[in-house]
């Protein structure tokens, strides 16, 4: 999947066509609603005429009950157009959501190599500022230009003079739209970025609240909160300065375009071409038409926030995911074993190898310790192995098959893994274990719990395994987190379990019955490490010791 180098405005035309049917519906109301709202000056002008004749007839009742309903079916216009955009709004919503949630567990690991997931996951609140921006475009937009047309056309019926008018003021209105979009979605865009540098360092502040409790730590927060708000200041006011420069030429524009269509609209009276009932007529389309190139030009603020904001959505969008796994093959893997022939790697924007010359025969059922020191590379390797990172090496085969050419989603149905810095999500145990796999029985699920000596805990538990969890399991002991990931790891009988730390934070004594359980015979499945357990070492049997990326010794 190649990077997307579509524009904002692109993007927002994409958007549109999504609900290509539900707009043109709203512009047939908006049709509808343009031509009701242009006869009721007719219908005025009419009145005119008939109260010039100085008494009450029927057809003055006609016109006025006429003219009321006008009113009312022009109402009833606006609330199906406002009940499509409600439905619009949802979609886009949905659209969002599932988009999301969808290709984040999908996107690349090289991808966050210089983001923070977090963050990014962020951008998903400008699917609000989208949703009720584009309602409000596609109402004041579709009403607003509609009315402009019929209203000029209409005037072009009174006298030919309007038609000129009604040139004038769509070049008038292009020229203002020209001039200013560039700048103001410019503007826009470097403000939303410190919009959400500050958000982010709110976020980090939360995040680390231990760490900021001191007068020192949180003077050093504000005086970097400060930083990031006068800059974000400093960028608002930029984009405010197109906006105000906008609205000035709207003022003189209203000034010149009122003037001018008094001027002529008097002087077609003074001269006999129009009647007064005409130009009263004439006057309220003329307001309605100001009134309407009004919304075009304060909405384009609405409309440089939700380019704005598509842009956002769409960087996270652009990420490059993993490939859908569309191969029909059903291959079972009974056992797995890989082949390493001088694997290099080097992460994106450096040239420093992480792994360097690397080659190495992992067959079933071996316990593998990785040794080495902080940036040996032992990291990288396990994650490259577990799938977790990707690399295009042509040096690794997974049961004699290319790296590249495996089916990844059958592969990881077969693994398990426990990586640095993995928690615990906001839902129940046993959600966090088994993410309601109807394959995992209860007394499947009732062993694993017993083996890593999870069940006296749980029992324990007002709620048992419906226990909920907060958000990284913030009210646990970290070492009964570590033991759920561990479940959730090896609830499956995955054929490798791939650990980076996996008990550092529990009780030498409790750890060890753990090792003890991980790496028994009973267990088939191959088992790759990292940590800083000595046990581990003392247990496994195989030690693959890397340094600076390199493989320096390979022992059993």
């Amino acid at each position: 999947m190649e990077k997307s180098s579509k524009s904002p405005l692109k993007r927002f035309i994409n958007l549109l066509k999504l609900d290509k049917k539900d707009i043109y519906q709203v512009f047939f109301y908006a049709i509808f609603s343009g031509i009701v709202s242009l006869s009721l000056p007719l219908g005025v002008q009419a009145i005119i005429n008939l109260i010039q004749g100085g008494r009450v007839s029927l057809s003055w009742i006609i016109l006025v009950a006429v003219v009321i309903l006008g009113v009312v079916f022009n109402g009833i216009l606006r609330l199906m157009q406002l009940r499509i955009t409600e439905t619009i709004q949802q979609k886009i919503f949905i659209r969002s959501s599932f988009e999301f949630s969808y290709r984040f567990p999908k996107i690349k690991y090289t991808e966050f190599h210089n983001n923070y997931p977090p963050e990014l996951a962020n951008r998903f609140f400008d699917t609000i500022t989208v949703q009720k921006s584009v309602a409000k475009l596609i109402l004041d937009y579709s009403e607003s230009l509609l009315q402009i047309v019929f209203g000029l056309l209409l005037l072009s019926i009174y006298h030919p003079l309007f038609i000129l008018f009604g040139l004038l003021l769509f070049i008038v209105l292009y020229l203002i739209f020209r001039i200013s979009f560039e700048t103001g979605l410019k503007t826009s865009l470097t403000e939303s970025k410190y919009k959400y540098k500050v958000a982010h360092w709110i976020q980090e502040i939360a995040r680390n609240y231990f760490g900021f409790k001191s007068k020192i730590e949180s003077e050093f927060a504000l005086t970097k909160n400060d930083k990031l708000v006068t800059e974000y200041l400093k960028s608002r006011e930029s984009h405010f300065e197109v906006i105000k420069r906008q609205f000035i030429q709207l003022i003189g524009f209203k000034a010149l375009i009122s003037a001018g269509l008094l001027l002529i609209g008097g002087y077609l009276v003074i001269n006999q071409q129009l009647n007064i009932g005409q130009f009263v007529a004439a006057e309220i389309i003329i307001l309605l038409v100001i009134n309407s190139v009004e919304k075009i030009i304060v909405g384009l603020e609405t409309f440089y926030d939700v380019l704005t904001s598509i842009e956002k959505i769409g960087q996270v969008v652009d990420m490059e995911i993993e490939e859908d796994e569309t191969s029909e093959s059903t291959y079972c893997y009974k056992n797995i074993h890989f082949e390493i022939d001088e694997l290099n790697f080097v992460f994106p924007d450096s040239t420093k190898k992480i792994l360097n010359a690397i080659s190495l025969h992992i067959h079933q059922s071996e316990k593998i310790y990785l040794d080495g020191r902080n940036g040996s590379g032992k990291t990288t390797l396990l994650r490259i192995l577990a799938g977790l990172i990707h690399t295009n090496s042509s040096s690794i085969y997974i049961n004699d098959e290319h790296y590249n050419k495996i089916n990844f989603e059958q592969y990881r149905a077969q693994i398990g893994v426990i990586t640095e810095g993995q928690s615990l999500f906001e839902g129940t145990i046993s959600e966090n274990i088994t993410f309601k796999n109807p394959n995992v029985s209860t007394e499947k699920l009732k062993l694993v719990l017993e083996k890593i000596k999870l069940t006296e805990v749980i029992k324990k538990m007002p709620k048992g395994l419906d226990e909920k969890i907060l958000t990284e399991g913030k009210q646990l002991p970290s070492s009964l987190s570590q033991k759920i990931l561990l479940a959730r790891a090896i609830v499956n009988d995955p054929l490798v379990l791939f650990l980076e730390n996996p008990f550092d934070k529990m009780d030498d004594d409790e750890s060890k019955e753990i090792i003890d359980f991980i790496l028994s015979e009973e267990n088939n499945w191959t088992v790759i490490v990292t940590s800083k357990n000595e046990y581990w070492k003392q247990k496994c049997d195989r030690i693959i010791t890397l340094e600076k990326g390199k493989l320096i010794s390979d022992s059993k």
